[in-house]
């Protein structure tokens, strides 16, 4: 599996088989003529979806309710399955509250599993730990606020207990150095200096490992 950070909380996750699935779609990948075979968008703010995703992508997959109906996706695409857990957001300035309105999106391919926690505002409880899984890989917001507490979300990920964590949906470097200190006793910490890994099984980190990507819209 080859992960790409682009942008914000948008990763581009190409299967072996070549399915590529882009998540947080906001309407563009970088590489014009490039048509994802799915996109998965979260409704927190403008940089997680668009209303007008390119009519060309086979599979668009929105997280939020329509018609008062909980999202709930479970879409088998070539060698990659993908599904969704749902949780509650919390409205404009941390007030009110959306049932069900972030998804957090399940990849499963290659014998991985990858999870993107998308615009996460809550510790999920028993029952959605059990219906997430155990993940190889996450993506994890980590502004610090925005979604979720720097000490509240390294709890979170502590408890998925994923073999590699890679940082996402940062505004400054001191959010993401926040969270990279809460995380450095227990995991190692690898500032890649890259856009893209490839991963694998067999390679996954003997000891649980925090992978900085840098973000880079593909050309």
């Amino acid at each position: 599996m080859v992960i790409r950070y682009l942008d914000h909380a948008s990763f581009a996750i190409l299967a072996e088989d070549g399915t590529i699935a882009v998540t947080d779609y906001t309407g563009s990948t970088g590489r014009a003529g490039l048509v994802p075979d799915v996109a998965t968008m979260n409704r927190a703010h403008s940089s997680h979806w668009t209303p007008y995703p390119d009519p060309a992508i086979r599979h668009v997959l929105r997280g939020w309710p329509m018609a008062g109906i909980p999202a709930e996706h479970r879409l088998e695409l070539g060698d990659m399955l993908v599904r969704n857990v749902t949780t509650d957001t919390r409205g404009p300035f941390g007030e009110g509250a959306q049932r069900d309105g972030n998804s957090i999106f399940i990849f499963e391919a290659a014998g991985l599993c990858i999870g993107h926690l998308g615009h996460l505002h809550q510790i999920p409880s028993l029952e959605q730990y059990a219906a997430i899984g155990r993940l190889d890989i996450v993506m994890v917001p980590v502004d610090g606020g925005y979604t979720m507490r720097t000490q509240d979300m390294a709890g979170v990920v502590q408890r998925l207990r994923a073999s590699v964590v890679i940082p996402m949906h940062w505004f400054s470097r001191a959010a993401l150095d926040e969270f990279l200190q809460a995380m450095a006793g227990s995991f190692d910490v690898v500032e890649a200096g890259l856009p893209q890994m490839t991963f694998s099984r067999a390679d996954l980190p003997a000891r649980p490992a925090v992978i900085v990507l840098e973000p880079l819209w593909l050309d």
